[in-house]
């Protein structure tokens, strides 16, 4: 098998995936799964479409993340291998959408609106 790549969003994340056989190993951006995302909660979102197939131990993943924070980085990732998952074997994709990791989540920030603090906050009103 020849590494297979995926891309996933979220926010303002970006998340290349590089999937080949191995053993289970994760590394992003040059660094062990573990010291990029401490909390046990990233790790476990990242490893999620791996965890509801049962592959963990059978592919290598090296990801490039860019852009964002951890969560949006974590769940980026977690679409990205997801979408390679199923570029290998594509009778894996109703399970994974059923646990929703074939969905990009289309949130992102609301952008700052002229004459106002934030995207909807008002500065306090002041009848006199």
């Amino acid at each position: 098998m020849d590494v297979i790549n995926s891309i996933g969003r979220r926010k303002a994340a970006v998340a290349r995936v590089f999937m080949s056989e191995g053993s289970g190993k994760i590394t992003i951006n040059k660094r062990e799964l573990e010291n990029y995302f401490p909390s046990s909660i990233l790790q476990f979102i990242v490893k999620q479409p791996l965890n509801k197939l049962n592959v963990t131990e059978k592919y290598d993943i090296k990801i490039n993340l860019k852009g964002g924070g951890y969560k949006g980085q974590s769940e980026a990732a977690r679409l990205a291998i997801a979408r390679a998952l199923v570029k290998l074997n594509p009778e894996d994709k109703p399970a994974l959408r059923a646990e929703g990791f074939m969905t990009r989540d289309p949130r992102v920030v609301e952008r700052k609106k002229p004459g106002r603090p934030g995207a909807r906050k008002r500065f306090q009103f002041s009848k006199r």
